[in-house]
């Protein structure tokens, strides 16, 4: 007892009068009451700035490469859906290209723990309103100008300006606006917030992967020279076709193993599986419905990674049937979400709760019911709805990964409570429409199927996806009480308010319903037995600098 008491004591004392020391002293008392783990302290810590607390990661990276160098990785990779642009890039091809020579402020690695990158260190003020980013010293960008202040402030003032079709104003908008970022000297960047932020460090990290950090006269160009500061740069790029990368003799870390990455780009994932078997590539994305012939194969190796990304069923709350939350929660009682994990991802998940705070999260609140099929249930909420015979109704979703088998699921327990489902599954650029936030399918559809890729907080989806004037709003839920509930979560500073606000806002969407949210996916990818050291995040970053083969 007296042991864990200094230990306690010791941790307590490890942000000494740091303004965040009230915050993170809250975290430490979760800690001795048993609330939270040694990993849910160590990323907080880590959110904080907290390196020198012993528990945090202190390097600038994971680790020293240690296998051998040399050779070419060749990679399949689906064909990117446009420019490569890293203020505008939506789609996971092109963010796993820009990886290779893009870097961040801070790394978000797989567990969800922050790790300095571009930035040595950050801390907040006691609000956690301004935070203070200390710029790594001595790194070059690959046309030999050195990193600066100057180059993250344009970069983010560039984020933050609806004028560039930033697509991380989805995740930055109502937090940090244009002219909030300024430079205090050569090596120190502050950021001002338009309202207080615990989670901001996540938001200026990986996390954000149009976050890279650009020359600040940066004019869009990006594709003639892929220049930013990583361990590899461009050799070639052709769109449509594929891409090449060398090593970057001069990077600020430890050096690259491979002399080379090699991109190919296919049409579908069927074209990646043949690849990778005819010995053609050495690494590919993998998914339970197309890949499922090299699980078990001996060649090959399955890489998984916990995540928070999902499909949300959107529901649309403004005109149809939807309207009324009685018919949303009866669609959502009709799925078994232990049977979709077990069968549509072959294990490879958790089971959802109706709201996007994944069991991941330190946040989550675990005590919130779990949604469990009740087919008995939604006949009697359709009665009382005023429909008890069901209706028709048409879903449109799009054409990927299990998406269109999901549908198919979703119509056969529709159909148990006398709802009629017409499935309309189109392409991805069909679904999605022109523009990202212009016209589509995606938030014109009375019901809907949309992917949502993987973050290390819940933050972005609840704002765009769910507050009123959000941005990926397509259940057009307007709701003044969410809004408020979704301010209190994101001002939350410390652990325990940060869960208690979780709870409430999980259980006001378990109530709402405006999206089906059935379950939590992993994310794999699938290489040769003779490749190892490779690296990737679920949200589709790929890295290959410490990748060798046997």
């Amino acid at each position: 007892m007296i042991t864990r008491r200094r230990t306690l004591d010791v941790l307590r004392r490890r942000a000494g009068a740091l303004p965040s020391a009230p915050l993170w002293n809250a975290a430490v008392d979760e800690f001795a009451a048993g609330a939270i783990g040694r990993r849910d302290l160590m990323r907080y810590a880590a959110l904080l700035g907290l390196a020198g607390t012993g528990l945090a990661a202190p390097g600038a990276r994971a680790q020293t490469p240690a296998g051998k160098p040399g050779g070419t990785v060749r990679v399949g990779l689906l064909t990117p859906t446009g420019a490569i642009n890293p203020v505008t890039l939506a789609d996971p091809p092109s963010i796993g290209l820009v990886a290779q020579v893009g870097e961040y402020l801070i790394v978000d690695d797989p567990d969800l723990t922050l790790r300095p990158g571009l930035a040595e260190s950050w801390k907040s003020d006691a609000g956690a309103k301004v935070w203070t980013v200390t710029i790594r010293r001595g790194v070059k960008f690959h046309d030999g100008r050195t990193l600066s202040a100057r180059d993250v402030v344009a970069t983010f003032e560039r984020l933050t300006d609806p004028a560039t079709g930033s697509h991380a104003l989805s995740i930055l908008a109502g937090i940090l606006s244009k002219g909030g970022t300024r430079q205090v000297d050569d090596d120190t960047v502050e950021f001002r917030l338009d309202a207080p932020n615990g989670n901001f460090p996540y938001l200026i990290s990986s996390d954000t992967y149009n976050a890279v950090i650009l020359p600040a006269d940066y004019a869009g160009d990006f594709e003639s020279n892929f220049n930013a500061t990583g361990p590899f740069k461009l050799e070639q790029y052709t769109p449509k076709v594929g891409a090449s990368f060398v090593r970057n003799p001069d990077y600020w870390g430890p050096k690259a193993l491979p002399d080379r990455v090699e991109f190919t780009f296919f049409a579908d994932e069927p074209s990646q599986v043949l690849a990778i078997q005819a010995g053609q590539v050495d690494i590919i994305n993998y998914s339970p419905q197309g890949g499922q012939a090299l699980l078990n194969d001996p060649a090959y190796r399955i890489l998984r990674v916990g995540s928070s990304a999902h499909t949300q069923v959107h529901l649309r709350t403004d005109q149809g049937p939807f309207q009324d939350k009685r018919i949303r929660q009866a669609l959502a009682l009709t799925l078994n979400r232990e049977g979709l994990v077990k069968g549509l991802l072959q294990g490879d998940g958790v089971v959802g709760n109706d709201s996007p705070f994944s069991p991941l999260f330190p946040s989550t609140d675990p005590a919130v019911p779990q949604r469990k099929q009740d087919v008995a249930k939604a006949k009697a909420l359709l009665a009382e709805a005023g429909v008890p015979d069901g209706f028709a109704v048409t879903l449109t979703t799009q054409k990927f990964d299990e998406i269109p088998d999901y549908a198919v699921l979703i119509q056969n327990a529709a159909r148990q409570i006398g709802i009629a489902i017409d499935l309309n599954v189109k392409d991805q650029a069909a679904y999605y429409g022109k523009a990202v936030f212009g016209q589509s399918d995606w938030l014109d559809s009375v019901l809907g199927i949309t992917d949502y890729g993987h973050r290390g907080t819940p933050n972005a989806v609840l704002n765009a996806a769910f507050r009123s004037t959000g941005s990926w709003n397509a259940a057009h839920f307007k709701n003044p009480d969410y809004d408020r509930l979704l301010a209190d979560y994101t001002s939350a500073l410390d652990l325990p308010a940060q869960r208690a606000a979780a709870g409430r806002l999980q259980a006001f969407l378990l109530e709402e319903t405006p999206v089906i949210i059935s379950y939590f996916s992993d994310s794999l990818k699938v290489t040769s037995a003779a490749l190892s050291g490779v690296r990737y995040t679920a949200i589709s970053q790929l890295y290959f600098d410490q990748a060798s083969f046997a």
